[in-house]
């Protein structure tokens, strides 16, 4: 059984996808940018919080913020 609160979904349209992965793989995209795109992108996928993790090697609590700012 799942506890805690449900995770909200994160859609994105394909303009806004594009550019989150334009910022994310651009070399010259600034790192904490290129990051917060990686994440966000991460969310709306809708991978659970700890596979996300994982894949982005960042804590849990990053991801779960960035998740509640894009409720």
């Amino acid at each position: 059984m799942r506890t805690g609160r449900p995770k909200p979904t994160l859609t994105l349209n394909e303009a806004e996808r594009q550019t989150l992965d334009s910022f994310a793989h651009r070399a010259r995209t600034a790192p904490v940018l290129a990051r917060r795109a990686r994440i966000v992108l991460e969310c709306a996928t809708g991978a659970d919080n700890k596979g996300g993790c994982e894949e982005l090697r960042v804590e849990i609590r990053t991801l779960q913020m960035a998740r509640s700012l894009h409720a």
